[in-house]
């Protein structure tokens, strides 16, 4: 068996302790056949980083981390990562913001990623990178000799081929997919999409076994592998922590209330601003639930140097004083809005006292926190999961109460539905999710991709038609 090398923009490492799932799940795989995980320190130092990266190590796997330079934070990661290719394959370019200048640093740090990553690789390595920062590193690779397999999986959404096509340079950054073997998505859609850019905009043909060909002879295959998370140790989880003080203290403060959670990293990608005018909708419509539920939607800040995040946070603080202005009472407040990261075994003691699960993002690549709601309940009385229709989840989840986020009547009546379904209904309902994410859980996720990428017949590699050193048009 290979050596494992993942990629990722940052390194999960062990005194990590807010990691969650997929961090595990890549750790298991390098442990199980030893390896490297690189990436970005997180750390912004003045000056040029050093050529070779600092390296931790913990049992058969070695921590390569590297820093970057505040010209290449700014560049790589604000920039073009966060304010170009996240609203843009989020189906949102009227957010996106195109600089030439940004471009050319996302690639030059692929290239620094490459040639800091190259000098550690065997050539029989297994590499697997991880999501939309480094599309090219695989070319920035092949560049340098590397002729070991190499995966790719992006964990966002990939929209249609009109989309993409907005981006300026589109086809010479997309065109290095082809530089890996293997190139994952979430859903279904999401691998049409990119086979359909493919073929309308490189002229690729498509084969019935997922390989794209390109008319420079160089072929690689996608496949749609949904994520997951480990469904039995959550279950295992939310019921120990159902008797912890965290879940005691939230339960005793509901007195009695119905309580709707959600749990969403502040992006605009998320629909919470709908989500509150949706929960007042529905307060507004059934005034006899007031004072009987409250929601709960707790929002960790991120990405706070980008002017968008900081401007979602004060409008949904507005959202929320507004919503409790209308109709809070002198012993109940209808939303309860937290800022602040929780300890994820926390966070399933919450998700198991909760009696609905709001998860209504505007588009999400797949949305685990869905997958997690269902693995936290109680099988004897669970709770029902009210889902976006534009999250990956909704493809699994299909008896989730599945609701348009631009709607706020859709979403308050599927609220008002989930405060009434019968509980022989709830039960069937999760029974189907939870058998479903048992399934298909994280450890089955990672081993139907390394087993797709360890069985992709590497082709021939053509030069590429360029590299990071090299400027793109900007049409």
């Amino acid at each position: 068996m290979s050596r494992l090398v993942v990629v990722s923009n940052r390194v999960a490492l062990p005194k990590d302790l807010r990691a969650g799932g997929l961090a595990s799940a890549l750790r298991a795989a390098l442990v199980e056949r030893g390896g490297i995980w690189f990436g970005w320190s997180g750390r912004v130092i003045d000056g040029t980083p050093d050529a070779a990266p600092q390296t931790e190590q913990a049992g058969n796997i070695t921590f390569a981390l590297t820093d970057l330079s505040p010209a290449d934070y700014q560049a790589y990661y604000l920039g073009f990562a966060n304010r170009t290719l996240w609203p843009l394959l989020h189906y949102r370019p009227g957010l996106l913001e195109f600089d030439r200048n940004e471009m050319q640093g996302y690639l030059r740090v692929n290239r620094q990623f490459a040639l800091q990553l190259a000098g550690l690789l065997r050539d029989d390595d297994t590499i697997w990178v991880h999501d939309y920062h480094l599309i090219p590193l695989a070319q920035e690779l092949r560049a340098l000799g590397v002729g070991a397999r190499i995966g790719f999986y992006l964990h966002i959404p990939l929209p249609p081929a009109g989309l993409l096509t907005t981006l300026p340079g589109h086809n010479h950054l997309l065109q290095s997919l082809a530089d890996y073997d293997l190139v994952g998505v979430q859903t279904g859609s999401d691998l049409q999409n990119l086979k359909d850019y493919f073929a309308s905009e490189c002229a690729a043909i498509l084969h019935e076994d997922g390989g794209i060909e390109l008319p420079h002879g160089r072929r690689f295959r996608a496949g749609a592998f949904p994520i997951s998370i480990d469904a039995t140790q959550v279950a295992r989880q939310s019921a120990a922590a159902a008797s912890s003080a965290t879940a005691r203290g939230l339960t005793a403060s509901l007195q009695g209330r119905a309580l709707a959670i959600g749990v969403d990293r502040l992006d605009y990608s998320k629909g919470l601003p709908e989500r509150f005018v949706a929960f007042g909708r529905f307060l507004d419509q059934h005034p006899e639930r007031r004072r009987h539920v409250s929601m709960m939607q707790i929002a960790p800040p991120s990405r706070e140097d980008v002017p968008e995040y900081r401007d979602l946070r004060r409008r949904l603080e507005q959202l929320a004083g507004a919503v409790n202005g209308r109709h809070a009472e002198p012993d109940w407040v209808p939303v309860r809005y937290i800022n602040r990261s929780f300890q994820h075994a926390t966070l399933m003691g919450y998700y198991r006292v909760a009696q609905i699960g709001l998860v209504t993002p505007l588009r999400d690549g797949m949305n685990l926190v869905a997958k997690e709601f269902v693995a936290a309940q109680p099988p004897d009385d669970p709770g029902v999961l009210v889902l976006s229709r534009f999250a990956g989840a909704a493809a699994e989840l299909t008896q989730a109460l599945l609701v348009n986020p631009h709607d706020p009547d859709d979403a308050a009546d599927a609220i008002e539905c989930a405060l009434v379904m019968p509980i022989a209904e709830r039960r069937e309902r999760w029974q189907a999710m939870f058998d479903q994410i048992r399934r298909h859980d994280i450890n089955a996720w990672r081993e139907a991709f390394l087993d797709a990428l360890a069985g992709t017949a590497l082709s021939p590699r053509p030069p590429s038609a360029w590299h990071s050193d090299s400027r793109p048009p900007t049409t």
